[in-house]
């Protein structure tokens, strides 16, 4: 263990380094002047920090404050010399931080086992460290397990969606990064971002209770086939609801919510404007866009120019503004996830 004595009487300071050393294969550097003591502490944080209180220039408890300033001192146990009638000097330096104290004249029998008790004080910290390190690893680790399970339970979810539906694994990967990095762009925190990321894929699960004669035509629906499709929106609601898992109940949030439109036109709840989760607001963007710009059994990918433009003329009445800005502030992001996972 590393010790560092700071004591401006030569006396003192020898007895005390010698009855350091006594106690086992320790370091003991001492420091007459308190300025160099605090210098030497702040740059070699020691593991006992032993201070006279009476000494010129910084005194013990003007010494000890800075200690505690500073955030490796800041627990480190230290020892006080002082007068044992000096109380409203002990109370001061309780209240600067003190660990304990040593009584002048320096007494053998009173100091090895209070020093004793200091180090073992700091070797009972550092152990309660390494331990709180070891169990962060260890939650570290599994909240990592965790998540790839969620992970995998949603993109297995939406894999099973995928096979009764034309749309492409890739859609799901484009469109699920595609929302993730509108939602970076308009601030939302990284965890949610993260989520968004996460249950994105899972947009369109209620298709699953789609009938596959309107699910896989490749004209367009009439009317009552329009309704009928338009009902997978509650229905992967209600496949994603009530679920423990945050990522699964914004999944639900965004199956319901992502066929709305920013002028209550949309499906199935007919909201508006910010009544819409913000979730909701982002998948539309992404999904238009990625819908348009996919080729399908039913119609030709459109021009990358002409799927923004339609964006951008949808602002207000199918699309939030702000997520529509947040799109094409990224464009460059948005272009690379386009190019990277094509069909």
């Amino acid at each position: 263990m590393n010790v560092v004595i700071v004591e401006d009487t030569p006396v003192n300071l020898v007895l005390m380094q010698n009855l350091v050393r006594r106690l086992g294969d320790h370091d003991c550097k001492v420091f007459s002047e308190p300025e160099l003591g605090l210098a030497w502490c702040f740059a070699e944080p020691p593991d006992l920090i032993i201070v006279d209180y009476m000494m010129p220039v910084m005194d013990g408890i003007e010494f000890i404050g800075h200690c505690r300033a500073n955030e490796d001192l800041r627990n480190r146990p230290i020892l006080m010399v002082t007068a044992a009638a000096d109380k409203e000097v002990r109370y001061a330096a309780l209240e600067a931080g003190a660990t304990d104290f040593l009584t002048k004249p320096i007494d053998k029998n009173e100091f090895t086992p209070r020093v004793k008790n200091m180090l073992r004080l700091r070797e009972s910290m550092m152990a309660a460290t390494r331990r709180a390190d070891d169990l962060a690893v260890e939650v570290r680790n599994a909240t990592a397990e965790i998540h790839q399970r969620e992970r995998e339970t949603v993109l297995r979810l939406a894999k099973a969606a995928e096979y009764r539906d034309p749309e492409t694994g890739s859609h799901i990967l484009r469109m699920a990064n595609y929302s993730a990095i509108i939602a970076n762009e308009l601030g939302l925190p990284h965890s949610i971002t993260e989520h968004i990321l996460l249950a994105a894929p899972m947009h369109d699960v209620g298709k699953l209770g789609t009938p596959d004669h309107i699910l896989l035509k490749p004209g367009r629906l009439d009317p009552d086939e329009l309704e009928i499709m338009r009902q997978h929106s509650a229905i992967g609601y209600d496949i994603l609801k009530d679920s423990s898992s945050p990522v699964l109940q914004l999944a639900a949030e965004i199956a319901l919510s992502h066929h709305e439109k920013f002028d209550g036109t949309g499906y199935p709840q007919r909201l508006t404007g910010e009544a819409i989760p913000i979730s909701g607001r982002i998948v539309a963007v992404a999904d238009v866009f990625d819908a348009l710009t996919s080729e399908r059994p039913y119609k030709p990918a459109w021009e990358i120019k002409a799927a923004r433009e339609y964006l951008e003329d949808g602002i207000g009445k199918h699309f939030d503004p702000a997520c529509v800005e947040a799109f094409d502030a990224r464009w460059e992001d948005i272009f690379e996830i386009y190019t990277k996972y094509r069909d």
